[in-house]
């Protein structure tokens, strides 16, 4: 054997250990699911973890203080900055995240949850059926509790004055659209919030939707961002900070 063909031997001879090394590394794991929001089988349907894309500090359901003056029990909506609370204490409530209807679709004032189910059937309302018929036309009879149901896992009917008022706070299985003003009008959570939601009310729980003004005091400001996501501050702040990063020149100095 030549001089360089024993060098090569050495070489390979040195370098199997890492070979093995590497043959025998696991897999890198996928990433895990949120805790709160994992794969859950509930009665006969399998309801899918949310993805970790969709779940961020703002996203995630949690107990946050409270400076609203409504009383424990009550379901606070802020259309506005995408955000339903449940009252739990004096200074308290449960957060959670939610898609609201198109502008000026939203569900206004006040309600109470006149009727709860567990898989709601659901049906085109006339009003879905005349403005959008080749959208709900295929859905007039109407479609049984399931995966495919629009109304989710869970749904809490609102009643004003003894009456339905066709709006909902149900669950989806369109994760994306939770932060954005889409729905036809109800309000929709991750499944897996809408059965914490739905098991922590009565019927009879009150429920308050803000104006915009107590949604500016309370919250702050919101805007959409580009991809329709409401997003706290406002436009123009944030292109004036933009415009700052990107000149470099400080404002004073403009």
């Amino acid at each position: 054997m030549t001089v360089t063909g024993r060098i090569l031997s050495l070489a390979l001879f040195a370098l199997l250990p890492f070979l093995a090394a590497c043959a025998s590394a696991p897999a890198p794991m996928p990433p895990q699911d949120h805790p709160l929001y994992p794969g859950i089988q509930d009665g006969e349907f399998f309801i899918q973890p949310v993805p970790m894309r969709y779940l961020t500090p703002d996203t995630v359901r949690q107990e946050v203080p409270y400076a609203g003056s409504e009383k424990p029990g009550t379901i606070v909506v802020d259309s506005y900055a995408r955000r339903l609370y449940f009252v739990t204490e004096e200074g308290k409530a449960m957060r959670y995240a939610i898609a609201v209807g198109r502008q000026g679709l939203a569900f206004r004032g006040n309600a109470k949850v006149g009727r709860k189910r567990e898989w709601p059937s659901w049906q085109p309302t006339l009003n879905m059926l005349r403005t959008q018929p080749e959208m709900y036309r295929p859905y007039a009879a109407g479609l049984p509790g399931g995966l495919e149901n629009p109304l989710g896992a869970r749904a809490l009917y609102l009643y004003r004055g003894g009456r339905d008022t066709m709006f909902r706070i149900h669950g989806t299985v369109q994760n994306s659209s939770i932060g954005h003003a889409t729905s036809a009008g109800c309000i929709r959570l991750f499944n897996q919030d809408a059965i914490d939601l739905y098991n922590r009310t009565n019927i009879g729980t009150p429920v308050k939707v803000r104006s915009e003004s107590e949604s500016l005091a309370l919250e702050g400001p919101f805007h959409d961002d580009e991809y329709g996501r409401a997003t706290p501050g406002t436009a123009e702040a944030l292109t004036a900070e933009e415009e700052i990063l990107l000149s470099g020149v400080p404002a004073t100095a403009r």
